[in-house]
């Protein structure tokens, strides 16, 4: 299947509406806020988290194109990307409905308190570094759509193409990070989206969930 801007474009969407690194970056924003954090502060070090996020899938990205180089993975597998998003579509599906649902898309509870102290520290580097571990630690839950283009960068990509794609992939990954620092960098602002979020989390996920699934079936059609 041929690699198209509008397959990155929607495929980098579904992912970038994710709850574990918009949480995180409410969370984030609010520690820095009740620190008496000055608006360019809070832009400035926030910035750092999304930096953190943004390289960790650059490098995973690059990682994950190298190993099926390295290791002699066949071209044509772009199905096994489709059926990791379905799979990935699936267990979300099933988490909206089912809360009991053993299998669970999200960062893991052990990481969280290192997350906190890293945090709690706000500086650049520590900041940084936390945006580093939610981005390792949330890939189970946002990596889907990711890992279905990697495989399709595998089939036909050149390394400009691929260093392209996946660059612009991660900048739509992490616009909704942007937009949210940028808007809800004032303690109003900020509790008006929290509220938001907490009202329509629900609806988002169930809503990636069906994109993915519907995604995943289209490539496997054509």
């Amino acid at each position: 299947m041929q690699l198209t801007l509008p397959l990155v474009t929607s495929a980098a969407i579904l992912d970038s509406i994710n709850p574990c690194a918009i949480s995180v970056l409410f969370l984030t924003i609010g520690f820095l806020l009740s620190l008496n954090k000055s608006r360019p502060q809070i832009v400035v070090i926030a910035g750092a988290y999304i930096l953190g996020i943004f390289f960790t899938y650059v490098l995973i990205g690059l990682g994950v194109l190298q190993a099926l180089t390295l290791f002699g993975i066949p071209r044509a597998i772009s199905k096994f990307g489709a059926g990791i998003l379905l799979v990935t579509g699936f267990i979300n599906l099933l988490d909206h409905y089912i809360p009991d649902f053993p299998v669970k898309l999200g960062i893991p509870a052990f990481s969280k308190p290192s997350i906190a102290r890293l945090m709690q520290q706000a500086t650049l580097p520590a900041v940084f570094f936390m945006g580093v571990l939610v981005g390792l630690f949330e890939f189970p839950c946002t990596g889907g759509p990711y890992l279905l283009i990697l495989t399709l960068l595998h089939d036909q990509g050149t390394f400009a193409k691929g260093a392209f794609y996946l660059i612009y992939y991660n900048l739509i990954f992490v616009s909704p990070l942007v937009v949210i620092l940028a808007l809800a960098s004032t303690p109003a602002v900020l509790t008006r989206f929290e509220a938001w979020r907490k009202t329509n989390s629900a609806s988002l996920n169930l809503w990636t969930a069906i994109g993915m699934i519907v995604l995943g079936i289209i490539i496997f059609l054509l």
